[in-house]
C-alpha cells in the first residue's frame, strides 16, 4: 500500500506544473552555486599551491644573515582549500586564508575576501550550501502543504480512509513520493558535485577521504526528511490549505532567515567577546612587562652557569643572546596561548550555543554539520591556526638553537644550510570521527528533529485529517 501511495504521489508531482517550474529553478540554482564553487575552488587552490611554493623559495634563497634577522624574514602559511568547500564555503571568507609567520608575534590571518566585497555583494553570494539549506525547503514546502489539506477540501482524503488505508500509511506513502520526486530534482546536481570533487581532486575522488562527502549527502537527507515531515504534519493537521501554506512559510521564515541571526546576537551576548583593540592592548600589556623577562633570563643564567660550572656568562659555550631570545620567545608562547585560548575558547561556548538552537531550527543543526564536514568551520580554522602557530615556533627554536650553538664576539651569519633545516610547512585536516566529535550536539539534534518530526507525521492521526 505505501508503495502504491508513493507511486501515485510521485506521478500527480511530476504532473504539476508548480513542481516543473520549481523544479527548474531549484536546479538551475543548484548547478549555478555548484559551478561557480567549482570555478572558486580551483582558481584559489592554484594560487594558494604557487603562493605556498614561492614562499617556500624565498625562504631557501634568501641571502646569509643572522638568524634571528631570518626568524624576522619569515614565511606565510596557505591554509589549503577543502575540496567540499565546493558545496559549503562556511567562515572561510571572514576568517583569512594566510598568516605572516616571524618572531615574537602570532599575527592575525589576513586576506579575507569578504573584506572586498560590497553589503549587496556578500548578500548575493549563493553558496550550494546555502541552497540546500534555505531553497530546497522552501520547494519542499510549496510541493507539500496541501498534500492533506487540499485531499480534505477535495472530500478525497475521507474516501481513500473509508476504504481502510491507514493514516500512517497514508503519511509514509506520501513522504516517499515527495522524497522521489526531490531526488529526481537533485540528482543532476548531484552528479555535478561529484564529478567536480573527483576533477578538482588530486590522486581521485576527495584524494582519497569520500567519508566526508558520504556523510555530508546523509546528513543532507536527514535535514530534507525532517522538512518533509514537518509539512507533511502541518499540512494533516490544518483545516485548509491556504492555513497550512501560511504556518509553513511561517515556520520557513523562521528557519532559514531569523534564526541564524538572532542566535548569532544571543550567543554574542551570553558569551562576549573583547574588540580587536581592547584584546591586542590586553596582551601587548602583558608581554612588555620588563620584571618578567629580567626574572627568566635570572634563572636561566644560573642555570646555565650551574650546568657548565662556570662563573660568568662570557665564560658559557653556548651563546647567551640565543637563550635570551628563546626566553622571550617561551614567554611570548604563554602569552599567546593564554589570550588566544580565552578567545577562541569563547568562539566554541558560542558555537555551542548556536548548535543546541537546532531545538528551534533545524537549519541551525545542519548548516553545523556542514560546515564542519566541509573543513569551513571556526573549529577547524582553529585547527589549522595551532598548525601554523606550531610551525612558527619551530622555525623560531631552530633560529635561536643555532646562534646559541655559535658564540662569537663577531657577526655570525647563517646561509642556507640552516635555511633547509626548517622542513616545509605541511597542514593535514583532522579525521571525519574528530568532525562529528565536535558538531555533536548539532547531530543530536538533527537526529531529535527527525525522531519527532516522523512520529508527527505517521501517528494514526484520523480525526485531525478529518
Amino acid at each position: 500500500m505505501v508503495k502504491r501511495i508513493a507511486r501515485k504521489e510521485l506521478v500527480e508531482m511530476l504532473r504539476d506544473g508548480r513542481f516543473r517550474v520549481l523544479s527548474a529553478a531549484v536546479l538551475a540554482v543548484s548547478l549555478l552555486s555548484l559551478a561557480v564553487g567549482w570555478k572558486h575552488y580551483a582558481d584559489v587552490s592554484r594560487q594558494h599551491a604557487a603562493a605556498q611554493a614561492a614562499t617556500r623559495d624565498q625562504w631557501l634563497h634568501q641571502t646569509k644573515k643572522n638568524p634571528h634577522s631570518a626568524a624576522h624574514y619569515g614565511v606565510y602559511a596557505f591554509k589549503p582549500k577543502s575540496p567540499l568547500a565546493i558545496v559549503d564555503t562556511g567562515v572561510d571568507p571572514y576568517v583569512g586564508v594566510a598568516v605572516w609567520l616571524e618572531a615574537h608575534k602570532q599575527n592575525e590571518f589576513k586576506y579575507r575576501p569578504a573584506q572586498d566585497r560590497t553589503a549587496v555583494g556578500r548578500f548575493g553570494d549563493m553558496t550550494a550550501a546555502e541552497t540546500l539549506q534555505v531553497l530546497v525547503p522552501l520547494f519542499i514546502v510549496l510541493m507539500t502543504f496541501s498534500a492533506f489539506a487540499g485531499e480534505r477540501e477535495q472530500g478525497t482524503l475521507r474516501q481513500l480512509l473509508s476504504l481502510g488505508v491507514e493514516p500512517r500509511d497514508l503519511a509514509v506513502g506520501k513522504a516517499a513520493g515527495i522524497g522521489a520526486a526531490l531526488g529526481l530534482v537533485l540528482l543532476p546536481s548531484a552528479v555535478l558535485g561529484v564529478t567536480a570533487l573527483t576533477l578538482t581532486s588530486d590522486g581521485g575522488f576527495l584524494s582519497g577521504k569520500p567519508t566526508r562527502a558520504a556523510l555530508l549527502v546523509a546528513f543532507y537527507l536527514i535535514y530534507f526528511a525532517v522538512i518533509t515531515a514537518v509539512s507533511l504534519g502541518v499540512s494533516a493537521r490544518a483545516r485548509s490549505s491556504r492555513l497550512a501554506l501560511v504556518v509553513l512559510l511561517s515556520f520557513w521564515f523562521a528557519n532559514s532567515l531569523v534564526a541564524s541571526r538572532v542566535v548569532a546576537d544571543v550567543a554574542s551576548w551570553l558569551h562576549p567577546t573583547p574588540s580587536a583593540v581592547e584584546f591586542q592592548k590586553a596582551m601587548d600589556a602583558e608581554l612588555n612587562k620588563p620584571e618578567e623577562m629580567e626574572r627568566r633570563l635570572d634563572r636561566r643564567k644560573a642555570e646555565l652557569m650551574r650546568q657548565y660550572k662556570v662563573e660568568t656568562v662570557d665564560a658559557l659555550p653556548v651563546a647567551f643572546s640565543g637563550v635570551s631570545l628563546q626566553e622571550g620567545e617561551n614567554h611570548g608562547d604563554e602569552v599567546f596561548d593564554a589570550h588566544y585560548g580565552r578567545l577562541f575558547d569563547t568562539f566554541d561556548r558560542q558555537n555551542t550555543v548556536y548548535q543546541l538552537a537546532g531545538l528551534v531550527a533545524p537549519m541551525l543543526a545542519i548548516r553545523s554539520v556542514s560546515m564542519g564536514l566541509a573543513s569551513t568551520d571556526f573549529q577547524q580554522h582553529r585547527h589549522f591556526i595551532t598548525a601554523a602557530e606550531g610551525y612558527r615556533r619551530l622555525i623560531q627554536r631552530t633560529m635561536n638553537d643555532d646562534i646559541m650553538a655559535h658564540p662569537t664576539r663577531t657577526a655570525y651569519l647563517a646561509g642556507r644550510e640552516l635555511w633547509e633545516k626548517v622542513p616545509e610547512f605541511e597542514y593535514e585536516a583532522p579525521a571525519a570521527s574528530w568532525v562529528l566529535g565536535n558538531t555533536r550536539w548539532s547531530i543530536g539534534v538533527l537526529f531529535a528533529w527527525l525522531v519527532v518530526a516522523a512520529f508527527w507525521m505517521s501517528r494514526p492521526l484520523a480525526t485531525a485529517m478529518l
